[in-house]
């Protein structure tokens, strides 16, 4: 079995995409920095756990070559 050249590129595009999340999330820190803590939390919660959900079709593009 040759090695496929998706998964190289899937992880290039997997850390592409966590840098480009972190950098959309700490240029607004500015903003969310002056909340309460009690809105603070929701919100990293959130910006915490939603960068994963673009992650399973990149993987199963990854595995396999398709998207869905």
């Amino acid at each position: 079995m040759t090695p496929s050249w998706r998964k190289p590129a899937g992880v290039l595009l997997i850390l592409m995409l966590i840098g480009l999340w972190c950098a959309i999330v700490v240029s607004a820190s500015g903003i969310i920095g002056g909340w309460p803590w009690w809105l603070q939390l929701p919100f990293y919660l959130v910006t915490g756990i939603v960068w994963i959900m673009p992650m399973k079709p990149l993987l199963l593009w990854m595995e396999t070559g398709r998207w869905r």
